[in-house]
C-alpha cells in the first residue's frame, strides 16, 4: 500500500514510517524540520523527505492513505489537498487499532509508569520467547523501533491520554479498545488540553467505557480518585474492573527483593512506583496466560528503562541518577523511591521546570512537597524556554511558594552548576529529574 505520513519526524511518527516500511508498504513523507536521530534513521531506510516544508503535489490519488501527526496544523496544504481528494486519512492511534483488529490489545494507561510498565510486559514477553507487537512512547534498550506490526497474536500498547491528532482531538488511548488493560494512576497533566481536574479525569472514564464487552481492566487500588471511579463504573459498563494492590518487597544494596509465594526474587531495579506497575502488569500478564512465578523471574533481567532512575555514574562516594519525571506525580514518586533506596546517603534533588504545565504559575502549586523526602532540593528554569513557548516569566517567590517545602531556584545553566559543585557531594544521590536536558548540561560539567 501506498502511505503517506504528515509530520513524519516526530518521534513516534518516524518509528511509524519505519515499522511500516519494515512490513514491505511504500512510505512516504513530510515535515518543515526533521532532527536527530529521526533525520539519520529516515535517511538510513530511503524515508527522509528530499526536501523540508510542506507541499499539496506531495499528495495524489493513488495514496491509499494518510496518517496525520499531531504537530501538523489544521490548515495544512497537505491535508487540505488530502481532504479534496478524499483520500483517508488516520492518527497513528486510530491506524494502530485498524492494523491490530485481530490482534488482543493490551493496554497500559495512567497518568505515570506507562513506558515502563509497557517496557516490562515487552521484556517478559521477550524472555518467555513471546511473540508481540507493540507501540511504546520512548526508545527501549534492546529495540530498533518504538512500533512494530507484524501477524503476532498481541500488541502491547503504550496508552497515551493526549490528543490524537489535529483532526481528532480525543486522547489516543481511545482509539485501542483493548480487551486488556491497566490504569497505574491519575494525577492531572496535560492541563493546555484538559483545564480542570475533572475534566482530565473524564478521560479515564472514557477509556474505561470504550473498552469492548468482557474485558478485563485492573486499576491501582491505591489511587484514591481512580479507585473511586472504578467503584462508580461497576455495573454501569460490561467491563471486569480489578484492583491490584502491591507486592511485598524490601530494599536492597543492589536494588530490592520481592517476596512471592514464601520465595525471595532479587531484582536490579528499585522503588515502590515500580513494584506497584510489575504488579498490575504480572496480573494482567496472568490474563493472557502468563504465570505469575514466569513474570517474576523474567522481571530479575529487567534493568529499567531510558532515563527512568537510569545511573549516569556511581563512585564510593556519589550517584547521579536521571530520570524523566515531569509532573508532580512522578516527581513525588521519583524523590521518595530514590531516599527509600539510599536512606544513609545525602539526596540532592533536581528538577526542570520544562512542559507547558510546569510553567504554569497556578499550575505551581500542585507541586507543593513533591520534593521534600530530599535532603537539598533545586528548581531549574532555563527563561529561554519561556520565550519559546512564548509565556509570562516566573518569579523565584512563585516557584518557592508553589513548592512549599525549602528549594533553591536556579535560572542559568552556569548557575545551576555551580549550585551542583558547591554542595557537598560526599555520600551523595544527585538525581537530575526532567523531562528535557537541564540546557544540555553534561555530566562532566558537574563532577
Amino acid at each position: 500500500m501506498r502511505i503517506h505520513l504528515i509530520s513524519i519526524g516526530g518521534a513516534v511518527m518516524h518509528n511509524f514510517a519505519l515499522a511500516l516500511h519494515d512490513v514491505g508498504h511504500h512510505v512516504s513523507g513530510s515535515d518543515d524540520a526533521i532532527f536527530e536521530p529521526s533525520k539519520g534513521r529516515l535517511d538510513q531506510h530511503g524515508l527522509l523527505p528530499k526536501e523540508m516544508g510542506w507541499d499539496a503535489a506531495r499528495i495524489t490519488a493513488d495514496i491509499d492513505f494518510i496518517i496525520l501527526g499531531m504537530h501538523a496544523r489544521q490548515d495544512n496544504p497537505e491535508l487540505l489537498k488530502a481532504k479534496e481528494l478524499g483520500l483517508p486519512m488516520y492518527s497513528f492511534p486510530a491506524y494502530t487499532f485498524e492494523q491490530s483488529k485481530d490482534q488482543t490489545r493490551m493496554v497500559v494507561a495512567g497518568s505515570h509508569g506507562k513506558t515502563t510498565t509497557t517496557g516490562m510486559l515487552m521484556h517478559v514477553f521477550d524472555a518467555l520467547q513471546k511473540e508481540f507487537d507493540y507501540l511504546v512512547g520512548s526508545q527501549l534498550d534492546g529495540y530498533q523501533r518504538m512500533v512494530q506490526f507484524s501477524d503476532a497474536p498481541i500488541i502491547l500498547i503504550e496508552g497515551d491520554e493526549y490528543l490524537s491528532s489535529p483532526l481528532d482531538l480525543r486522547p489516543k488511548f481511545l482509539h485501542y479498545k483493548p480487551q486488556l488493560a491497566m490504569i497505574t494512576g491519575i494525577a492531572w497533566d496535560h492541563i493546555n488540553v484538559f483545564p480542570t481536574y475533572a475534566n482530565y479525569v473524564e478521560q479515564f472514564e472514557l477509556f474505561m467505557r470504550s473498552m469492548p464487552k468482557g474485558s478485563v481492566c485492573f486499576y491501582n487500588q491505591d489511587d484514591k480518585d481512580l479507585n473511586a471511579l472504578a467503584i462508580t463504573l461497576k455495573g454501569q459498563i460490561d467491563v471486569n474492573l480489578k484492583p491490584y494492590g502491591i507486592l511485598p518487597y524490601s530494599t536492597a544494596k543492589e536494588g530490592i527483593v520481592i517476596h512471592f509465594e514464601g520465595k525471595d526474587y532479587p531484582m536490579p531495579w528499585f522503588g515502590k512506583h515500580n513494584v506497584s506497575n510489575v504488579t498490575g502488569a504480572m496480573l494482567m500478564a496472568k490474563e493472557y496466560g502468563i504465570s505469575h512465578v514466569d513474570f517474576i523471574q523474567s522481571m530479575q533481567s529487567f534493568g529499567g528503562t531510558a532515563r527512568r532512575l537510569e545511573t549516569l555514574y556511581e563512585d564510593s562516594n556519589l550517584t547521579v541518577i536521571r530520570d524523566f519525571a515531569h509532573s508532580p506525580s512522578k516527581l513525588k514518586a521519583t524523590a521518595e523511591a530514590v531516599k527509600e533506596q539510599y536512606p544513609n546517603r545525602n539526596v540532592i534533588a533536581v528538577f526542570e521546570l520544562h512542559t507547558f504545565s510546569s510553567l504554569q504559575k497556578d499550575f505551581l502549586p500542585h507541586y507543593s512537597d513533591c520534593m521534600a523526602k530530599a535532603d537539598q532540593a533545586m528548581v531549574y528554569v532555563d527563561h529561554h524556554v519561556f520565550e519559546l513557548k512564548k509565556m509570562p516569566s516566573l518569579e523565584a517567590s512563585a516557584i518557592k511558594s508553589g513548592f512549599g517545602s525549602p528549594i533553591q531556584v536556579l535560572n542559568s545553566k552556569q548557575a545551576l552548576i555551580d549550585a551542583i559543585k558547591s554542595s557537598d557531594l560526599g555520600n551523595t544521590v544527585l538525581l537530575l529529574m526532567s523531562s528535557g536536558s537541564f540546557s544540555d548540561l553534561a555530566l562532566d560539567e558537574i563532577i
